[in-house]
């Protein structure tokens, strides 16, 4: 049995893409690893700012605009720096 709310489901979603980017990290695509991790949070900052706050179960932290901004701030950041770091030799 899964879970039953749609921001938890969201959530288990984010987590698992989290889980692949930190894969692709270990396994040395790193800067792959890390655009996926910085586009589930950016995936995860829109559904919180889509579903309904009822339905939000465990994607809420804090206030919609809080959580919002944090995970939007953080999934740019994040894809934003795996993009502009250089290749290293070797």
């Amino acid at each position: 049995m899964g879970p039953r709310s749609r921001g938890s489901q969201l959530y288990l979603l984010h987590l698992l893409a989290v889980l692949a980017g930190l894969v692709l990290v270990a396994v040395g695509s790193w800067r792959i690893g890390v655009i996926v991790i910085g586009a589930a949070f950016v995936v995860g900052a829109l559904g919180r700012l889509v579903v309904p706050i009822d339905h939000t179960g465990m994607l809420r932290v804090r206030g919609k605009a809080f959580d919002v901004f944090w995970m939007s701030t953080l999934g740019v950041a994040l894809v934003v720096l795996a993009a502009v770091i250089p290749g290293q030799p070797g």
